[in-house]
């Protein structure tokens, strides 16, 4: 089977683990994104939601935002969102117009996700863009990260 992910990937998907355990430490929903492109890192975020008191405050949304910031530009393109969980509709609707050229993400979401876990916005051929997408780069940390999370929430921690 060809591994369609690089030792960059991997080191960005690292980039956001690291991301997401901030999340989790604030009491967020343990996510976190990267957005990068060849030249490197252009921004990253981590689940705010609860904190920024912002239903729109998902860690590849803020990732989105600080890049755009960065490049002076609300279009990215050749651009890579790496998040550790499968965006949901509102993310992947974002990276759409966002021009980005791909998304990397960890753990598939069978309940939102949008990238082909609940189902696929992509397939939708009426968008003006073309977002090719990844999914399962180190997924079983990812996904622990989320369980362990809502294990603990669960018994009260």
């Amino acid at each position: 089977m060809n591994d369609p992910f690089s030792a960059i990937d991997r080191a960005w998907m690292e980039r956001a683990l690291e991301l997401a355990a901030r999340a989790e430490a604030a009491g967020e929903v343990p996510v976190g994104a990267v957005v990068a492109d060849d030249n490197g890192l252009l921004g990253e975020g981590w689940n705010r939601n609860i904190g920024l008191y912002d239903p729109t405050a998902h860690a590849e949304i803020l990732a989105l935002r600080e890049a755009g910031r960065r490049v002076g530009n609300y279009r990215l393109p050749g651009c890579t969102l790496f998040v550790t969980l499968e965006p949901c509709a509102m993310c992947v609707s974002a990276a759409i117009h966002a021009r980005l050229a791909r998304v990397v993400f960890g753990a598939p979401d069978p309940k939102t996700g949008a990238l082909g876990g609940a189902y696929s916005l992509p397939a939708i051929h009426s968008h003006n863009h073309e977002l090719q997408f990844d999914g399962g780069l180190l997924a079983d940390r990812a996904g622990e990260q989320l369980r362990a999370f809502f294990r603990a929430r669960r018994m009260g921690a």
